[in-house]
């Protein structure tokens, strides 16, 4: 992989630089090879249920300095090319009204926050393929106008494991990678060698394109149509080393999609066939930084998303300490 601060890449050897175009006989391949239906106990936990109390001991001692860093966005109210369906802050108690003190103030938010600016968590009853959540359960029979009786972001409660960031234009020496740029199996293992690190079973994988960054700088951009992300090739290798979840300042997904007719096949594989949730739209700047001055990529990371009966997903405010 290539990539220069403002051009995007030669599209070189690969083609498109989403490239290489995959069939969807070819995706449908893939799919049954990294599926793990059958697996787990209980099915709606996925790849979370590999994160054991023994797990989540050995994660702490990524702890060294104690630094916290949050990795969430911004609640973004202002409506843009990434964020045309803004998310709601208003107040609805100025203190102002007669009453015993001590006056109170008081606020409403709220989101449609599976999209591009919100950062959130994905559950298990979020992505379904061919009709199917994961597991094999027919999307329509567990998931109604009331919410999803299976995969229900309250069955996976607060997630803690050893986190692992994966720094691509650290790597390359770049401010960020170009939108539309995909990032490849070889990307991952190079990252791996830079950052001195290997990914293992029960970690979190959090992939920094820069894109954060790249906005702040340039300005917004409708993320839908053009965004840095994983191609399919990746997967086979974060489902053989065994990872409870996946996560990244775009929504994952390298778009456009290198696969005809799915417009979120690394979706797809994580969620509907491997069971592993995601984490879409983190701010991936401040903890380059921190990994970056320690000379390490490895953290305890916690994600603790609201208790939704129900729930596809939820917004959440993960951090890493390091």
């Amino acid at each position: 992989m290539s990539a220069s601060p403002v051009e995007g890449p030669d599209p070189g050897p690969r083609g498109a630089r989403n490239g290489p175009a995959v069939s969807r006989r070819d995706f449908d391949a893939l799919f049954a090879a990294v599926r793990t239906w059958g697996r787990w106990t209980p099915a709606d936990r996925g790849a979370w249920n590999q994160v054991t109390a023994e797990r989540v001991r050995r994660a702490t001692a990524a702890v060294r300095s104690g630094s916290v860093v949050p990795l969430a966005l911004p609640w973004n109210t202002v409506p843009g090319p990434d964020n045309p369906r803004p998310a709601l802050h208003h107040m609805t108690d100025l203190g102002d009204v007669e009453s015993p003190e001590p006056a109170t103030h008081k606020d409403f938010i709220a989101a449609d926050y599976h999209g591009k600016s919100v950062t959130h968590l994905d559950a298990l009853c979020h992505v379904s393929y061919r009709g199917q959540v994961y597991d094999g359960r027919a999307a329509r029979d567990v998931v109604g106008a009331a919410g999803a009786r299976f995969g229900a972001v309250s069955a996976l409660g607060p997630l803690v494991t050893r986190g692992v960031l994966l720094d691509l234009p650290a790597v390359l020496g770049v401010r960020w990678l170009e939108p539309g740029l995909a990032v490849h199996a070889e990307d991952v293992l190079a990252a791996e060698r830079a950052h001195g690190v290997r990914i293992g079973a029960g970690d979190a994988v959090l992939v920094r394109s820069g894109r954060t960054r790249r906005r702040a700088e340039l300005g917004a951009w409708d993320p839908g149509t053009a965004c840095a992300g994983l191609h399919v090739d990746a997967v086979p290798l974060l489902a053989e080393r065994g990872i409870a979840l996946l996560g990244g300042d775009g929504d994952n997904d390298v778009r456009p999609s290198p696969v005809a007719g799915v417009h979120s096949p690394v979706h797809t594989l994580a969620v509907a066939a491997m069971g592993v949730p995601l984490l879409d739209n983190l701010d991936l700047e401040a903890l380059s930084a921190a990994t970056t001055e320690a000379g390490r990529y490895e953290f305890l990371l916690v994600v603790a998303p609201l208790d939704i009966p129900g729930g596809t997903g939820s917004p959440v405010n993960p951090v890493a300490v390091l």
